[in-house]
């Protein structure tokens, strides 16, 4: 008994265009046909076929099915990558459901980096925009030492202070705010020297990260808050007995000073 594509599919619990696209990508060998032009299924492709459903159901790639499922030269390490992969994936899984039941329970915020949430806390609204940033600009070590300046920084409100700081704000205002956020960033420079040196610590090229931040600061800051931070960098620079550095080098100790 033969079977058309149709037929074989639904026996397989399959469709049409699924048994074409394993023709397609060799998986399925074509069946004989008949004079008319038409495919006859035989037995050994239903079985192909379910085979190819079983390592599907189990999370094989169909580019890695030739090599598991049809007399590879080492199927075995076939599925032991397989495995790994899939290990990952649980794993990566188990965080996400974790860290959405924590969200769920008001233990954490999904608007900071992956590691932050316990200090979110410590960071301004646009504090936590800019880390997000960060994270697609600096690599793991240079985001743990941003986590440390935020957990190290005083609590003496100066952060929220230039968060709500207006376009309009007079100089002394300004000129003060700047002064009070001077020691800690020069303390950052002091403590974190990458920071005013960053390329190695870089996700993307130089050129990219500061068209970035710049973008980014100018969007969320607006023009008093940006002169309090140019303002504070200079002082800063003084404090900590280093030459200013070029716009963005230390933006991420300014930020974690905020």
């Amino acid at each position: 008994m033969a079977w058309s594509t149709r037929e074989v599919a639904e026996l397989a619990g399959t469709t049409v265009n699924t048994v074409r696209h394993y023709h397609r990508s060799g998986l399925l060998e074509e069946p004989e046909r008949t004079s008319n032009g038409y495919k006859q299924y035989r037995a050994r492709h239903l079985v192909r076929l379910l085979q190819i459903r079983r390592l599907r159901d189990l999370g094989v790639p169909l580019m890695q099915i030739e090599a598991v499922g049809s007399g590879g030269e080492s199927p075995a390490q076939a599925l032991l990558a397989i495995d790994a992969g899939l290990a990952e994936s649980i794993e990566r899984l188990q965080r996400a459901r974790a860290e959405i039941r924590a969200i769920l329970e008001g233990s954490t915020t999904t608007d900071v980096p992956a590691g932050f949430e316990d200090v979110a806390g410590r960071l301004t609204g646009t504090e936590r925009s800019l880390m997000l940033v960060y994270e697609q600009l600096y690599d793991a070590s240079a985001m743990a030492d941003l986590k440390q300046m935020v957990e190290s920084e005083p609590s003496d409100g100066v952060g929220a202070e230039l968060d709500a700081l207006p376009p309009d704000a007079d100089d002394a205002t300004r000129q003060r705010i700047a002064e009070a956020l001077a020691p800690e960033i020069a303390r950052n420079l002091t403590d974190y020297p990458w920071l005013l040196h960053p390329d190695a610590h870089l996700s993307k090229g130089p050129r990219v990260t500061q068209e970035t931040f710049l973008e980014t600061v100018t969007e969320l800051y607006n023009g008093a808050q940006l002169d309090v931070i140019a303002r504070a960098s200079v002082l800063a620079a003084e404090l900590a007995g280093v030459r200013p550095a070029a716009s963005g080098t230390t933006s991420a100790g300014g930020a974690a000073a905020d």
